[in-house]
C-alpha cells in the first residue's frame, strides 16, 4: 500500500504487560509490537514503514462496512474492540499476557480472542512478522494443526491458534472466518529465542489455555488498580495512571518516555526521536502524579533502578538510560525504514545521552525529598549517594547545559535548569535536617543562597509597572514553557506575584491560535516546525488552578484534555489545524501532566510532597 494507507496515531491503542508494548489499530491491526523489551527491534512496525515492516491483523472481511467502537475492560490495558454492521457483531479482545511472578517470569505473549456476539461476519486474518525493524522475513513452519513458528535472526514466535491459519507464499499466514453468534476464535504469539523453536520445538502452547492468560490478565490489572486513593470524579485520570504503569519496565523499575521511536514532530521533518528509554526528568514526573494517586511501590523500585544504574556515583548520572540500566544508547538512522508517513528519519538509540542535562540532579534530590515525605527517607547508603550528587551540584550549577528540551544548538544557562540546582541543594539541606544526614550543610546553605540571587537578578524581566517574570535563559528576553515547573521545586509560590506575571506572559507569548501552549519560539539547531506540546497546556492548567483562578484552569485543562483520543491516550504533541496527533505515541509526559493538573483542579492544593 501507498504512504496514505497510514492510519492517524489517534487510532491505536496501547497494550503492555510492563515488559513489552503493542498498538492496536481501530481496524484491528497490531502495528507495533516489541519484545522482548519495550527497546527490543520491532516483530511488528508497520507503523513504520507499511508495506515491509510486518503487522497482526485481524479485521471484517467489510471493514467499511461496520461501525467499530472500543474500550479498556475494568481500568486495564487490555482492549475490546466491537465492529457492528446492520445485523451483526464480532468483539476482538487484545491483551499482553500477564501473571503473579511475571516480573521475573513473564509470558511474553500477545493474546487475541474474536467472539461473536450477533448474527455472523466473515473475518480476515493477516500475520506477517517481520522481525528486527522489519529487516528479516520469519521463517515459518507448522508443527500440529494448531502450532507453527515463526524464527529470523535473533527473535522467534511461537504461534498457537484455532483460526486454521495457512502458510501463504512463505512468510505470511492468512485464514478466513465466519465467525457465528457464541463461538470464539483464538490467537497467541509468544516470543521465543529461535534455538527455542529450531530444529527440534522445545516450547508449547495450547489454545484452550488463552482464556484462562486472559482472566488472569484481568485480575492482575484489577489487584493493581485496587492500590489507587483517587477521590475525585474523573474517571480519566485512573485511565492515565494504567498508561503510566504500562511505560514501567517491571524487572528493573525503569518508567519509559513513550512506546515508540520515530513518530514525528512534524510531519517531513527532522524531529523523529527515539523515546523508549527512561529520563531522569519524566520519571520524576509520572512518580510524582502516580503517588498522587497512592501508587508508592513504583517510587521505590525506580529509586533501587537509578542507584543500581548509575553504581552509586554521581559522575554515572546521566539524563536517560536504557530500560536495563544500559548507558551507551548510540543514535542510529534506520536508512531502510521510510517512517511513519513517509517522514523519516527512523532512529534507534537517543543521542541526548551524552548531554549535559542540570536538572536531572535536581529531580533524583526532588525524588527523595517528595518519597520522605510519603515515609520513606532514604537509607544511609542512599544518603551518602545524594550527598555526593548535591556536591556535585555544588561544583557544576554555573555550567551551561542542554536544558529541559534537549536543544541541539549547544549549551545555554536555562533558567529551568539553574531552578533545578537550586532544587538540589534546597531539597538535600532539608533531608539533612528532617532525617539528621551528616554533610557539608553550610557549603551548601551558601551555594544556593548565591544561585538563589542569581535567579532572582539575571533570570527575571520587568515592566515599569513593576511587575517581574522569569525568562528562559540568563539574561535573556525569551519565554519557555518549562518556566511553568518553576514553583513545583518551591523556588517560589504558585500564587506569588513572580509567578501570576510569568503564566500572563507565557499565555500571551507562547498561545497559539486554538488557546494551546507551545514549548518555546526560539532556535533550537534543529529544521522544521511542530505542534503544540500537550504537558505544557496541563502545566498553565495546573497553575492557574493554584493560583485560584480556576475558572480559565478548567477552562485550559478541557481544551488540552479534549485531545485525548478514544481510549483517553494523548500524543506528545498535536497539530490543531490538520486535526491530528503529532510525536511519540502514548507519550508519558503528557499522561504524567494530565494527572497534576487535574490533581490541582480537583484539590485545590500543590501536589503532595511539594
Amino acid at each position: 500500500m501507498t504512504a496514505p494507507a497510514y492510519p492517524p496515531i489517534a487510532d491505536y491503542a496501547l497494550i503492555s504487560d510492563c515488559h513489552s508494548v503493542a498498538l492496536v489499530s481501530r481496524a484491528g491491526s497490531v502495528d507495533w509490537c516489541c519484545m522482548p523489551r519495550v527497546d527490543s527491534g520491532s516483530l511488528f512496525g508497520r507503523l513504520l514503514e507499511w508495506d515491509g515492516g510486518g503487522h497482526c491483523s485481524i479485521a471484517p472481511a467489510d471493514l467499511a462496512g461496520c461501525d467499530v467502537e472500543r474500550r479498556y475492560l475494568d481500568g486495564s490495558l487490555v482492549l475490546e474492540t466491537r465492529f457492528r454492521n446492520a445485523g451483526s457483531e464480532v468483539r476482538l479482545v487484545d491483551g499482553l499476557a500477564m501473571r503473579r511472578g511475571g516480573r521475573e517470569n513473564p509470558r511474553r505473549q500477545l493474546v487475541r480472542i474474536v467472539e461473536g456476539v450477533r448474527g455472523s461476519m466473515d473475518l480476515q486474518v493477516e500475520i506477517e512478522p517481520r522481525f528486527g525493524y522489519g529487516d528479516v522475513r520469519a521463517w515459518l513452519r507448522r508443527h500440529g494443526e494448531h502450532l507453527l513458528t515463526a524464527i529470523g535472526g535473533d527473535a522467534g514466535l511461537l504461534v498457537c491458534s484455532d483460526m486454521g491459519l495457512e502458510i501463504h507464499q512463505r512468510h505470511q499466514l492468512r485464514a478466513t472466518l465466519r465467525v457465528g453468534a457464541g463461538e470464539r476464535y483464538r490467537l497467541a504469539l509468544r516470543y521465543a529465542e529461535p534455538h527455542r523453536l529450531h530444529p527440534k520445538l522445545r516450547e508449547r502452547m495450547r489454545c484452550d489455555e488463552l482464556d484462562g492468560h486472559l482472566e488472569e490478565t484481568l485480575r492482575w490489572w484489577e489487584e493493581w488498580s485496587a492500590g489507587n486513593e483517587w477521590d475525585g470524579g474523573d474517571p480519566r485520570v485512573l485511565e492515565s495512571a494504567a498508561v503510566i504503569k504500562g511505560l514501567i519496565h517491571a524487572p528493573t523499575g525503569a518508567i519509559v518516555a513513550a512506546a515508540t521511536t520515530s513518530l514525528p514532530e512534524s510531519l517531513g521533518g527532522e524531529r523523529n526521536w527515539d523515546y523508549r528509554f527512561s529520563w531522569i526528568r519524566d520519571s520524576s514526573f509520572a512518580l510524582e502524579a502516580l503517588g498522587e494517586l497512592g501508587f508508592i511501590r513504583e517510587a521505590q523500585g525506580f529509586r533501587q533502578f537509578i542507584e543500581r544504574t548509575t553504581a552509586g556515583d554521581p559522575v554515572e548520572v546521566q539524563p536517560l538510560y536504557g530500560v536495563g540500566g544500559e548507558h551507551f544508547l548510540p543514535e542510529v538512522e534506520l536508512d531502510d525504514l521510510r517512517g511513519y508517513r513517509g517522514s523519516g528519519p527512523v532512529r534507534v538509540g537517543n543521542g541526548a545521552y551524552r548531554q549535559m542535562q542540570l536538572d536531572a540532579y535536581g529531580e533524583l534530590v526532588e525524588l527523595a525529598w517528595r518519597s520522605s515525605l510519603r515515609g520513606f527517607p532514604p537509607d544511609e547508603e542512599y544518603w551518602r549517594f545524594l550527598r555526593d550528587l548535591v556536591d556535585t551540584v555544588c561544583r557544576r550549577w554555573r555550567d551551561p547545559d542542554r536544558g529541559f528540551w534537549e536543544v541541539r544548538d549547544g549549551d545555554h544557562h536555562f533558567v529551568h535548569s539553574k531552578v533545578t540546582c537550586w532544587a538540589a541543594m534546597h531539597r538535600g539541606l532539608q533531608l539533612a535536617e528532617k532525617h539528621g544526614f551528616d554533610g557539608p550543610l553550610d557549603a551548601w546553605r551558601r551555594s544556593r543562597d548565591e544561585l538563589g540571587r542569581l535567579l532572582e537578578t539575571d533570570g527575571v524581566r520587568g515592566d515599569g509597572a513593576g511587575r517581574r517574570w522569569f525568562v528562559r535563559e540568563l539574561g535573556g528576553d525569551e519565554m519557555d514553557a518549562s518556566l511553568l515547573l518553576i514553583p513545583r521545586y518551591d523556588f517560589v509560590a504558585y500564587d506569588s506575584a513572580i509567578m501570576v506575571a510569568t503564566v500572563d506572559r507565557i499565555r500571551d507569548e507562547l498561545s497559539d491560535d486554538h488557546g494551546m501552549i507551545r514549548r518555546y519560539r526560539s532556535a533550537d539547531g534543529l529544521s522544521g516546525d511542530e505542534g503544540c506540546f500537550l504537558a505544557c497546556t496541563f502545566w498553565l492548567a495546573e497553575c492557574l488552578a493554584l493560583q485560584d483562578r480556576r475558572n480559565d484552569a478548567r477552562e485550559v485543562f478541557e481544551r488540552a484534555a479534549a485531545l485525548a483520543n478514544d481510549l483517553g491516550l494523548f500524543s506528545e504533541e498535536y497539530d490543531l489545524d490538520a486535526g491530528e496527533m503529532l510525536g511519540n505515541f502514548p507519550q508519558g509526559l503528557s499522561h504524567y501532566s494530565f494527572v497534576t493538573a487535574a490533581v490541582a483542579i480537583e484539590r485545590g492544593r500543590p501536589a503532595m510532597g511539594r
